[in-house]
């Protein structure tokens, strides 16, 4: 199966589906959810990474609940915007979560959205271990954001 281009998958999408951001981690996936009319993103939770079959039953789950049509995966682009080694593992990741979900999957730039996401948790002087729990969803739902920025600019 391929990944679909952002915008292309949006346009398929029915109305009012929503979307789920993931924010793939090294050990933990941040989730994040958007509004029906997709134009707000806001965390929704994270799970420890694992094996495939556990992630994808548990976003197919959050999909059948929450009316999903669609993924976007972040995409850890290297700081020249090249496809490095951890752009790579992404990819190959987001492929093997679209042939176990079934699900439309885009790739997003996720390029410093932790590191956006802690700073702005540190500005609000959000304590070190409430920014541990909530650093991995808050930046799922960061990237989601961005996706839906750039799709609602495109059209």
């Amino acid at each position: 199966m391929t990944l679909f281009n952002l915008t292309e998958m949006v346009a398929n999408l029915p109305r009012n589906a929503r979307l789920i951001g993931i924010d793939p981690g090294a050990r933990i996936i941040g989730v994040a959810l958007s509004d029906v009319g997709r134009r707000l993103a806001s965390p929704y939770g994270a799970m420890p990474r694992g094996k495939m079959a556990d992630i994808a039953g548990t976003i197919l789950d959050i999909a059948r609940k929450e009316g999903v049509g669609g993924l976007v995966v972040g995409l850890p682009l290297s700081m020249d915007g090249s496809l490095g080694p951890a752009a790579q593992a992404a990819r190959d990741w987001a492929h093997a979560l679209q042939a176990a979900t079934r699900l439309p999957v885009a790739m997003m730039d996720e390029r410093l959205s932790s590191a956006a996401v802690n700073r702005a948790m540190i500005a609000a002087d959000v304590t070190r271990a409430k920014r541990a729990a909530r650093v991995d969803a808050a930046a799922a739902s960061f990237m989601l954001q961005a996706a839906l920025d750039l799709v609602a600019g495109a059209a």
